[in-house]
């Protein structure tokens, strides 16, 4: 049952991909994208992939983490009987109260920064998802691996997220799905299922372009973004927004012509003014 699982939670991503792709991308890829998407299902079990499409026709979170006893989409306390049948990967479980298929990440990267007080100013934009602490202008990368552990690194050093190492592997298998560089030099690497917070973004900047993957696809700006399950539809609002903002190439040279983290946060805070609510 294990594999079945593993099956689903690369099912998920495969959907998740295309809905990105079909936000931001040219559309290139989609076929492609389909093709995975139904081979997948057509290796399930029959009455598994009937209720699996069910699903994802009424919602494209197909799978829910179990944090902290419940599911980490509609935060249902689950029984603890359920808690311990899904941890023994036996038979396939369901969230009683939003349906989706329930599974456990051990050790995964969790989100661990303090949360907002009662008397903290309510925050807009892009300073909900992010900080300066979380900027790294002239970044020192070679590839999208570099750039990746990079900014990993600095959101476990900052007090955000634990198990950059953990982080940085999913990144890079989300990486090997589909490349996350698109046009204007820009890359979105990100992870999804990391509990326990909000969505949170790092920013990296290069001076000179460098190649993102094996194609060669150039690369000033990367932002590495941790998704929770609950907010996994809101990151295609949030890169559509970050892509919006920087089809300027104005706003793309602010970033690029900073020279320290709070520049950068400037920067970036004022390119995504409008774009970013």
């Amino acid at each position: 049952m294990k594999s079945t699982v593993n099956m689903l939670c690369q099912l998920q991503d495969l959907i998740l991909v295309k809905d990105e792709h079909r936000a931001t991308g040219d559309g290139a890829h989609l076929s492609r994208l389909n093709e995975s998407i139904d081979t997948l299902l057509n290796e399930l079990p029959v009455p598994l992939s009937s209720y699996v499409q069910r699903l994802a026709n009424r919602d494209h979170i197909i799978m829910a983490p179990v944090h902290n006893g419940c599911c980490a989409v509609c935060g249902m306390r689950l029984p603890v009987s359920q808690i311990q049948a899904v941890r023994q990967c036996k038979s396939i479980q369901h969230c009683p109260g939003c349906a989706r298929i329930l599974f456990e990440e051990i050790d995964a990267p969790q989100w661990v920064g303090a949360p907002p007080s009662r008397n903290d100013p309510r925050k807009s934009g892009i300073s909900r998802f992010s900080a300066e602490a979380l900027m790294v202008p002239d970044i020192l990368a070679g590839n999208a691996q570099d750039a990746i552990e990079i900014l990993a690194g600095k959101m476990e050093s900052e007090g955000f997220i634990s198990h950059a190492d953990k982080l940085i592997v999913s990144a890079l298998e989300r990486e090997s799905m589909l490349s996350t560089a698109m046009d204007n030099n820009l890359a979105f690497p990100h992870v999804r299922s990391v509990e326990g917070g909000s969505l949170t973004l790092a920013c990296g900047v290069s001076k000179e372009p460098f190649a993102w993957d094996s194609d060669g696809t150039p690369v000033n700006i990367v932002f590495l973004v941790t998704i929770p399950s609950a907010v996994s539809a809101f990151y295609i609002r949030l890169i559509a927004g970050l892509t919006e903002a920087f089809l300027k190439e104005a706003n793309r040279k602010a970033l690029i012509n900073a020279e320290t983290p709070r520049d950068l946060w400037k920067a970036l805070s004022k390119a995504t003014r409008y774009t970013i609510k």
